[in-house]
């Protein structure tokens, strides 16, 4: 899906370029904190104010009635090696997408010059192979997978968790590339902002009465290719899988009818709502969300407008990436590099293993009286 709105304010830039800053490579971070939500939480504000925080505090900035959106998608083991049946030369395969027919997924393939039409690949004889059925004029291939029992069960024996490019080696305890509450199999990569939550810290939120609602996007490493055309417009947007149900949409509309937020927790989530929003034509709140699934291609960049998230949480973005520009619609481009160099300067740890940021684009002076809140 192409950018939806018609008209692009005169002062929105829409140069790659300008979404370009310069991170110290210390500051990558390579192993999560000790613990999840001892990470550091720049809180920014609409006009551009920061405080600076640490994850625990997020309740702070919650109100009951609100809506809290999460993404329940798993990351699977989808790494795998093989040897081709002919030549036995090692092959590389990475799980992209599946598709409609269960054994057949867009994958990448290295080294690619070898998977031609046809192609046969052993991952474990009389277990797990794959033949090559289509080549794509973007590199990537459709492979349809010949395996004995269960694929996913395979997959999590025969795999290995793919890693963003900037992490180097492998993660003491796999399990914190997992949000605590993952439970759909799917992604190639985490949802990153998911994973500063504990199970105490979610029970915390649920018992100030703020409700949740779980989503599913099944993030594919697109989110992780940077925007290489001079303009922002001219970039082709990678299609992911999504799901939003019955509750989740109960639980939004509830927010949305009662004057309340909803605050999507990265950057998944917030293409979730916007795609379903956009799908039905969402304009006044007596147009309610249905539930919906499908793929999106969704691209947010300055000019969007949200017609559904009010708040988001989200880590901090790779330069010249959709993600950044994502978080720039929703705050202003400026505001988020000054908020970014400010980060960098108080030694902030950035990507997907780093800290977290807390947007509140509008004014919401909430104060805590005898136990309620008062907006």
């Amino acid at each position: 899906m192409r950018h939806p709105d018609p008209i692009i304010p005169e002062d929105a830039d829409l140069r790659t370029l300008s979404y370009r800053y310069i991170l110290p490579e210390a500051l990558i971070a390579s192993q999560p904190e000790e613990t999840r939500d001892a990470s550091r939480l720049l809180v920014m504000h609409g006009d551009g104010a920061l405080e600076h925080r640490v994850f625990s505090d997020l309740p702070e900035y919650l109100v009951p009635g609100d809506c809290l959106v999460i993404n329940d998608t798993r990351v699977i083991p989808a790494r795998l090696y093989g040897r081709r049946a002919q030549s036995g030369g090692r092959v590389e395969i990475l799980l992209l997408r599946q598709l409609e027919n269960d054994d057949t997924w867009q994958v990448l393939v290295k080294p690619g010059k070898n998977a031609r039409l046809g192609e046969h690949v052993v991952f474990s004889k009389n277990e797990l192979e794959a033949r090559v059925i289509d080549v794509k004029t973007d590199g990537t291939r459709i492979v349809q997978f010949e395996y004995d029992g269960d694929f996913m069960a395979l997959i999590e024996r025969l795999g290995e968790t793919p890693l963003p490019p900037y992490i180097h080696g492998k993660l003491k305890d796999s399990e914190r590339y997992q949000t605590v509450y993952s439970r759909a199999p799917g992604s190639a990569a985490a949802p990153t902002a998911g994973l500063h939550f504990t199970e105490p810290l979610l029970q915390k939120i649920i018992d100030m009465g703020v409700n949740i609602a779980r989503v599913t996007l099944h993030v594919g490493l697109g989110t992780f290719l940077p925007v290489k055309e001079a303009r922002v417009t001219d970039h082709d947007m990678h299609s992911e899988y999504y799901f939003f149900d019955e509750v989740a949409a109960q639980a939004v509309n509830k927010a949305k009818q009662s004057g309340h937020r909803v605050v999507a927790v990265g950057t998944t989530c917030c293409r979730v709502l916007e795609s379903v929003a956009l799908e039905q034509h969402f304009g006044d709140l007596a147009s309610p969300l249905l539930p919906a699934s499908g793929e999106t291609r969704l691209y947010i960049y300055p000019g969007f407008h949200f017609r559904m998230v009010d708040a988001m949480v989200t880590n901090f973005h790779l330069p010249e990436s959709t993600l950044l520009m994502l978080v720039s619609a929703l705050m202003g481009r400026e505001k988020i590099l000054a908020a970014y160099r400010e980060a960098i300067e108080r030694q902030y740890r950035f990507y997907s293993l780093g800290d977290a940021m807390l947007l509140l684009p509008h004014l919401v002076e909430s104060i805590r009286h005898s136990g309620e809140w008062i907006t």
